[in-house]
């Protein structure tokens, strides 16, 4: 049995900071789907946008887990590629 990551166990609640991925609304790009960062709440978009807001998000920051929004059906690692 694979031990889960121990980054799904540092998260804290956290409230996203916008609705929408800020960057997509600035550069007029549109949203597939919504990730939010349970580090700092930053709102982005998902691997299949354009922008990929998301994932550049943990790139630029480091925030290791991000959740879909606005249903919490999953959520991902970036560091360890692993669902939760």
């Amino acid at each position: 049995m694979q031990k889960e990551c121990e980054h799904f166990s540092q998260e804290r609640k956290i409230s996203q900071k916008t609705k929408n991925c800020e960057e997509c609304d600035k550069e007029h790009l549109p949203i597939v789907a919504l990730r939010m960062c349970l580090t700092c709440g930053h709102v982005g978009c998902c691997d299949s946008s354009i922008g990929k807001h998301a994932t550049k998000h943990f790139e630029e920051t480091g925030h290791p887990v991000m959740q879909a929004v606005p249903e919490i059906i999953w959520k991902w690692c970036y560091i360890h590629e692993e669902y939760y």
